[in-house]
């Protein structure tokens, strides 16, 4: 499986709680309610590879340090997410962390995903971390880390 593709699958779905009244998104409660509006809807864009949403969240410096050890950009992780062939079918967030300041966030926790990557099935257990900026007061994520995690951790 190609550690890039794979991530990019993930990064549309890091918050998705199966148990949350929503579908695809993450548990906000705490946050500034700007920052948990624009953290659900993209949690949204990224389950339901909507285009138009990444677009949107994604800013346009935006960097994602990969499983491989590659750094992609916003262009290379819209691509990833509207892949055909590629689908999350089931993602679980625990320990979830989040530190706010006035103008950025970093919003993370443990990734437990099942899908389809080009075809071929695959599972992760990964940590993650998304920095997001707010910039013309709009809230964009700038900077996405994932790392492969032991399972049991």
């Amino acid at each position: 499986m190609r550690a890039a593709s794979l991530t990019w699958i993930l990064v549309g779905a890091w918050f998705v709680l199966p148990a949350h009244a929503e579908e695809g998104v993450g548990d906000y409660r705490g946050l500034p309610p700007d920052l948990a509006t624009a953290a659900t809807a993209y949690d949204v864009a990224q389950t339901k590879a909507d285009r138009a949403g990444l677009e949107r969240y994604l800013a346009d410096d935006y960097t994602l340090a990969n499983l491989d050890g590659g750094n992609r950009t916003k262009g290379e992780t819209i691509a990833a997410f509207v892949a055909p062939g590629s689908k999350t079918t089931y993602v679980a967030i625990s320990q979830q962390v989040s530190k706010v300041w006035s103008d950025g966030a970093a919003l993370g926790g443990f990734v437990d995903a099942k899908g389809i990557d080009h075809g071929k099935p695959f599972t992760l257990h990964a940590r993650f971390v998304d920095v997001w900026a707010k910039r013309g007061g709009q809230w964009q994520v700038i900077f996405t880390q994932i790392h492969n995690a032991p399972t049991g951790k």
